[in-house]
């Protein structure tokens, strides 16, 4: 599993549209400048982060977008699977309805290791907000960097 430009740019454009929200909508252009991203680039992305219910634009002389939420309820799986759509080590442990989906059936000896990969994979996204982050990134900007 490797997260693409998509997850990880979006995450950063969230981060960003948290730590410098005035209770105003922010347009893209001015996270586009702070964070070195195209723009357009920015709006594909956003695209996708309203769709799933991240963010709500606002239209206007005065728009942009808004988190949709409070930003200790929006966490890092969230934004992921909303950018880059299911997250797995590999496409066997991708359950529907509790269904095993192993190519070699039940005798492969991997599908556990991959299976419990996964979960915590899931524990640690679940357990990283938006606020988390944000945190970060304003004692980054303060040279007061926490470390993981």
């Amino acid at each position: 599993m490797k997260i693409s430009t998509k997850g990880r740019y979006g995450l950063r454009a969230l981060v960003d549209l948290a730590a410098n929200d005035n209770s105003r909508a922010t347009p893209l252009r001015e996270i586009s400048e702070r964070q070195n991203i195209s723009e357009q680039y920015l709006e594909q992305l956003f695209a996708s982060l309203r769709k799933a219910g991240i963010v709500k634009s606002v239209r206007g002389a005065h728009g942009g977008y808004l988190l949709n939420d409070l930003p200790e309820n929006i966490t890092v799986k969230d934004v992921l699977t909303a950018l880059e759509g299911p997250l797995a080590p590999v496409e066997c442990v991708l359950k529907e309805n509790g269904k095993r989906e192993c190519s070699s059936g039940s005798d492969c000896v991997t599908y556990n290791l991959w299976l419990k990969m996964k979960e915590s994979i899931d524990q640690l996204l679940e357990s990283v907000t938006i606020a988390v982050l944000k945190e970060e990134y304003q004692k980054q900007k303060d040279g007061n960097s926490l470390i993981y």
